[in-house]
């Protein structure tokens, strides 16, 4: 029977998956990170709260969420960072001159040769440029193309096309079950009464399930380096 595998320093994947739940950055320079989600790391990395004066030229030219400034911390130096996320899947994307919108209590880490900014939908970030961005999910992501409507609830983030517009079905609504949920209150809105639409060119990210990748907020993140 075969033991579990052990990592070190020099085994760990350069830039890439470990498992389906654990993300091995190769750290030499710098990196943005959410709070809590470095769970372990080799070598002399520092990890500075967004804002510090050393920091000022590098936040003004990659990270433009005041909103969010809080959650993220700047990792520094050289080695390698176990990035994971509460068990649920992370995956490492690239961007090509391009710019995606995500939930963003998905998003884990990006390079600062992107650019972070608040998306007009409350609730996500967009990303714009060159780079790498580690994310988590619920599950395996699902990549769709629109035209397309998608429960709001499985929906992690879409790439290169235009900022999608609420649907409702009326139909459903004026329907038995729409119709007991609309005078009880109880139930709450579905995939099937509302739906994000996407139309035009570009990617829209699904996650496999109806259960958001919820933030945490600042006061119950773990990990005293991030």
């Amino acid at each position: 029977m075969n033991g579990p595998v052990v990592h070190d320093a020099w085994t760990l994947p350069v830039d890439d998956n470990i498992n389906s739940y654990a993300f091995s950055v190769d750290l030499n320079g710098q990196w943005f990170l959410q709070k809590g989600k470095m769970v372990a790391y080799y070598g002399q990395i520092d990890f500075q709260g967004v804002g510090l004066g050393h920091l000022d030229h590098l936040i003004a030219h990659s990270f433009h969420s005041p909103l969010h400034a809080a959650e993220w911390v700047v990792a520094e130096g050289r080695g390698k960072m176990v990035l994971a996320d509460r068990a649920f899947d992370v995956n490492s994307y690239d961007l090509d001159d391009g710019n995606l919108s995500i939930r963003s209590g998905n998003l884990l880490a990006f390079q600062p040769s992107l650019s972070l900014k608040q998306s007009i939908v409350p609730g996500f970030l967009t990303l714009i440029g060159t780079g790498k961005f580690v994310a988590a999910s619920n599950g395996p992501v699902v990549f769709m193309e629109p035209p397309i409507r998608v429960d709001p609830q499985a929906l992690v983030g879409w790439a290169d096309c235009p900022t999608p517009c609420h649907h409702y079905d009326h139909a459903y609504l004026r329907g038995f079950l729409g119709g007991i949920r609309a005078h009880t209150g109880i139930g709450g809105a579905s995939g099937e009464e509302h739906q994000f639409e996407f139309v035009g060119a570009g990617t829209v990210l699904l996650q496999s399930t109806e259960e958001v990748v919820a933030e945490i907020s600042v006061g119950e993140t773990g990990g005293t380096g991030s």
